[in-house]
């Protein structure tokens, strides 16, 4: 058995200081709508603001206290009740009247003596605009919610597909501990104190020291094509196998390049990536591999890599070495500024030397 559908009639709220006029009103809109009355300006912006809020208003102007224009002003003023249609029912005829009330965002101006079959045309027309208007607006909320919504989904699917690559490298080189989450912190506050800085403020924006972020855990990503014999050797290397260490750069590029081609374009999220994979092992003064680049030449993504990098290096221990405490690592550090580091980039770090040790205390392998 189907069960009716009740359709709620639309509230007209009937705003007039004379009650001849209320009653008036109220007996023409009765067998269409819900009629609430008021007979003053006060109590038109309570009713007005009260839930459920009405559909459409029919307004008075010539009213003591507030006037119907002063009622339309905060009714347009309030961010509950400026969608509300208002209709002006007055005396007043003047071309100059009409204007100002339409020109405050009333939707229609009705003369009195009223004709019936007008207010009820004119009070129909306009519950039509405002119901399509509702829905139009309801249709763009659910659209902007959703985009919202699909737009976490994919920062999300961004987010693992980075975790997933750094996974790979970090389950190869074992010895690394929390290495990978260590610079990953060093590079934002790095990012976040330069921000304003004269050199760098047009790079790093938010969504740049964001991105930075999620793709500073990749810059070791080619460490999966290096062999074991090396990769997982207990000492330091020769300088054949050092040779073969460095290519690292390459294949961590070449490998999200390829990655790039399977899917058939260019990924932009994963730019900041390719940067930091191929260019962190750079020196300020152009000693560095794998293409001998220096200077302003060098991705400021690398560049800022490159400090937390061997600053995270400097303090872990490895099973050939110890690790170094803050302050040897610090003055290694300040030893590069102008030939191993951007100098401006070491005076970042000279200044967050607190939070460096805060961020490797935190992340302790």
């Amino acid at each position: 058995m189907d069960i009716p559908t009740i359709i709620e009639k639309p509230t007209v709220l009937v705003v007039d200081d004379t009650p001849d006029n209320l009653s008036l009103m109220s007996g023409l809109l009765k067998d269409r709508y819900k009629v609430k009355v008021a007979n003053n300006g006060d109590k038109a912006l309570r009713v007005a603001r009260g839930e459920p809020s009405p559909d459409l208003i029919l307004l008075d102007i010539m009213m003591p206290g507030l006037s119907g224009y002063d009622v339309c002003e905060a009714l347009k003023a309030d961010a509950v009740t400026r969608d509300i249609p208002i209709i002006f029912l007055t005396a007043m005829t003047a071309t100059e009247d009409e204007t100002k009330g339409l020109a405050m965002g009333a939707a229609d101006f009705i003369t009195k003596p009223v004709n019936p079959p007008v207010v009820l045309a004119r009070v129909a027309t306009h519950l039509h605009i405002k119901a399509a208007a509702d829905f139009l607006r309801d249709k763009n909320a659910y659209l902007e919610a959703e985009v919202a919504r699909r737009t976490r989904e994919l920062a999300a699917i961004q987010d693992v597909a980075i975790l997933a690559m750094a996974s790979l490298a970090e389950t190869r080189d074992n010895d690394t501990g929390n290495h990978i989450r260590r610079t990953q912190f060093y590079v934002r506050v790095l990012a976040e104190h330069l921000q304003p800085h004269p050199r760098f403020r047009d790079f790093l924006s938010d969504g740049t020291i964001d991105m930075l972020f999620k793709s500073a855990p990749l810059h070791d990503i080619g460490k999966v094509g290096i062999p074991d014999r090396i990769l997982l050797k207990p000492g330091r290397f020769d300088a054949a196998e050092f040779e073969t260490m460095k290519a690292h750069t390459t294949l961590g590029r070449d490998a999200i390049i390829h990655a790039e081609r399977k899917l058939g374009m260019d990924v932009d999220f994963l730019r900041l990536a390719k940067e930091i994979a191929y260019y962190h092992q750079e020196k300020w003064d152009g000693s560095g591999y794998p293409e001998g680049i220096a200077g302003d030449a060098i991705p400021i993504s690398a560049r800022l890599m490159a400090l937390a990098d061997v600053y995270d290096a400097l303090i872990s221990r490895r099973v050939y070495k110890d690790g170094m405490s803050h302050e040897e690592a610090a003055a290694i550090i300040r030893a590069g500024r102008g030939s191993h580091f951007d100098p401006d980039i070491v005076d970042a770090f000279i200044e967050l030397q607190d939070e460096f040790r805060v961020i490797a205390a935190r992340f302790a392998d």
